[in-house]
């Protein structure tokens, strides 16, 4: 994350609240946020929202049998939807945070410490933002993958399209990790290290279930 030369605007009633245009205005803007980072947890939103949509279809007389796993998955995906709307503001404020630190004084050996450490602090948080929009992806690609047998054979591209949301969610907040960690010491970057890693074994899962989707459309 580069030192931002602007202030966000978006403080208002946070994501949950903002009308769909409106943010887009403000990631259209040259302001620093929002920006990459509470695109990534907007995917992760909208994943968990279509996952949330396909569970409710699947709601039939006919579903009956499932409706325990069906009532469940509609539970936690509502939840990670939430919670990823919380991390897109949660990410606007780490931002904010790195731009406050940059800007302290650094006249005095004591002023530079204070400041190296605050910026240290701000880059670790913002990197943490982040890693946590990549849990809630791949939590949400795992209930669409336990979705998919059971789901509405009507609505099936749409638990496709979750999974396509919560990769791009995932792999864009491996962007955001590394832009910031790679301006930290390494004993704090090290905490970083497998995200390369699990990034590739959730794009893997993201891509087999698509190709199953793929299946079930084509009737294969």
């Amino acid at each position: 994350m580069s030192e931002p030369t602007q202030s966000p605007q978006h403080t208002a009633s946070g994501f949950a609240g903002s009308p769909i245009g409106d943010y887009l205005g403000e990631l259209a803007a040259k302001i620093p946020a929002p920006g990459g980072g509470a695109v990534a947890a907007l995917h992760a939103a909208q994943a968990a929202a279509l996952v949330a949509m396909v569970a409710r279809y699947t709601t039939r007389a006919k579903d009956a049998d499932h409706r325990p796993v069906i009532d469940r998955i509609i539970a936690a995906a509502d939840i990670a939807r939430e919670g990823a709307l919380a991390l897109a503001d949660a990410d606007a404020a780490a931002f904010t945070a790195v731009g406050a630190a940059y800007k302290l004084p650094k006249g005095s050996d004591s002023e530079a410490t204070t400041r190296t450490a605050a910026i240290h602090d701000a880059l670790l948080e913002a990197a943490r933002v982040p890693a946590a929009v990549i849990d809630a992806a791949d939590e949400i690609l795992a209930l669409a993958t336990e979705l998919l047998p059971i789901g509405n054979p009507n609505v099936v591209t749409d638990i496709g399209a979750a999974a396509a949301a919560a990769r791009a969610a995932a792999v864009t907040s491996q962007l955001n990790i590394e832009i910031n960690v790679v301006s930290l010491p390494e004993e704090h970057a090290a905490a970083f290290t497998e995200v390369p890693a699990r990034i590739e074994e959730i794009t893997d899962r993201a891509e087999t279930l698509h190709q199953e989707v793929l299946r079930a459309v084509r009737g294969g």
